[in-house]
Parts: structure tokens; C-alpha cells; sequence
């Protein structure tokens, strides 16, 4: 049973594609205009952008993406080609009633991720003055960015885009589940990716396009009378 309403919400959805790529746009294009009129805003918008950018790269929660620590990102041995991130160790995950957060390792799968977080990390963080502070993502005032900032950052992109209320921070995981199975993973890496005990809780994140699915039944259907003219072929040499 899906206790948490905001799962199986109708209402929620992933980003289309292009959705996304407009989004992570915009996020880039405040960085620039801000930082273009010279004021310090800069920082806390770029540090934003790539909250959400990592949200999506690893297909975490809200909390587990807050939470994450600098020293939570390594390298995979069997992903050499992301250097020092790939892999993330996510370490407050969602719990059972009653059990401490679970810990999962997500391994890195988009070539993009390891320039956002080496940018961030290298040239970026370092301006929030971090020494001695282990999160990821500090905040101006204290240890680390809080949800309501989160949130209200998400929502006036959201809203600038003039995208519907359907997607939410949430749509950055369900839009990794939806793309990596579009894109031909195989689910029950998916499953594991994001931590889901159940597979049919991966299914109520997969919200593939219309596209997607006419191009599935487009193939089977094209193999299945490829098939037949082939048996039919040979029976007849």
C-alpha cells in the first residue's frame, strides 16, 4: 500500500524531455542575469540550479538530495570515465515506520553530471566559505539549504515557464525513473537506482510519453510479421 499520498497523486507527473532541458535552461539563464547586475544572488541561484540538476542526475528525494555531503560523491571503479563522481552515497533515505533512514550507493548514468558537480564543487562552492561545513549545498545563514528554499526556488521557475502544478521537486525523480526506462534500462536497475523496495512502485513513477509506447508497439508489431514472413519463407525454400 502507497501511504504517502504525493506518489500516486493523478496530478503529478514527470518533465517531458524538452520540459526539462527548458527548465535547467532557465536555471542557468537566472545564474547569468543575476550575477550580470552584480549582485550576490548569483550564488545561491546557481547552488539551487545544481540541487536540482543532482535531483535529477541521481533521482533523489528532496530530503536525500539536501542532505547529501560533499564526501558523499566517489568514484566507481566500473565508471572510470566519471572520475571522482561515480557514485553517490545517499545516506537519509525514507525510512520504514519506525527504522532509521536507509542508505543506498546510486551509481552515476549521465555523462553531463560529473562537469555540474565538479564546477560546483571546484569553483563555485568554495565562495559560501565551507570551511568545516560538510554539506553539499550550504546555505547563506546556516549549515545547509532548507526545503521552504528548495520549494519556493522550484516554484517561481515552475511558474516562469509557465509550467502546470503537476510538476513539483518530486518530478525531477520521477522524470529519471521515466527517461532511463524510455531510454532502454533495464527496471530493475531503475528500481534499485532510486531505492524502491517494490517494482510496482517504480511503475507508479513511470510515466511514459505517447511516443514512447507507439514506438514500442511500433517494433514488436514490426518483429512479430518479421518473424512470420521469415517462418513463412522457409517453408517455402
Amino acid at each position: 500500500m502507497h501511504v504517502q499520498d504525493n506518489e500516486s497523486d493523478p496530478k503529478k507527473r514527470a518533465f517531458t524531455k524538452a520540459e526539462l532541458h527548458a527548465f535547467f535552461a532557465h536555471c542557468d539563464d537566472e545564474v547569468a542575469r543575476i550575477r550580470s547586475l552584480g549582485r550576490k544572488g548569483w550564488l545561491p541561484a546557481f547552488r539551487d540550479a545544481t540541487v536540482f540538476k543532482t535531483a535529477h542526475a541521481y533521482g533523489t528525494r528532496r530530503n536525500e538530495t539536501r542532505m547529501l555531503d560533499a564526501a558523499d560523491f566517489g568514484r566507481n571503479p566500473h565508471g572510470a570515465e566519471f572520475g571522482e563522481f561515480g557514485r553517490c552515497q545517499v545516506r537519509f533515505g525514507k525510512a520504514k515506520k519506525g527504522s532509521p533512514p536507509k542508505r543506498r550507493g546510486v551509481l552515476t548514468v549521465f555523462d553531463w553530471t560529473p562537469d555540474v558537480l565538479d564546477e560546483w564543487f571546484t569553483e563555485v562552492r568554495p565562495y559560501f566559505g565551507t570551511d568545516g561545513n560538510p554539506a553539499a549545498w550550504p546555505s547563506e545563514r546556516g549549515l545547509r539549504i532548507g526545503c521552504q528554499r528548495i520549494n519556493s526556488r522550484f516554484k517561481t521557475y515552475r511558474e516562469a515557464l509557465g509550467l502546470d502544478d503537476g510538476l513539483d521537486f518530486h518530478s525531477l525523480r520521477r522524470s529519471y525513473v521515466t527517461h532511463l526506462i524510455e531510454d532502454g534500462w533495464d527496471p530493475r536497475f531503475v528500481q534499485e537506482q532510486v531505492g524502491h523496495e517494490h517494482a510496482s512502485t517504480t511503475s507508479i513513477y513511470t510515466c511514459v510519453s505517447s511516443d514512447f509506447r507507439t514506438r514500442t508497439l511500433r517494433r514488436h508489431l514490426d518483429d512479430t510479421v518479421a518473424a512470420a514472413l521469415q517462418t513463412r519463407n522457409g517453408r517455402n525454400a
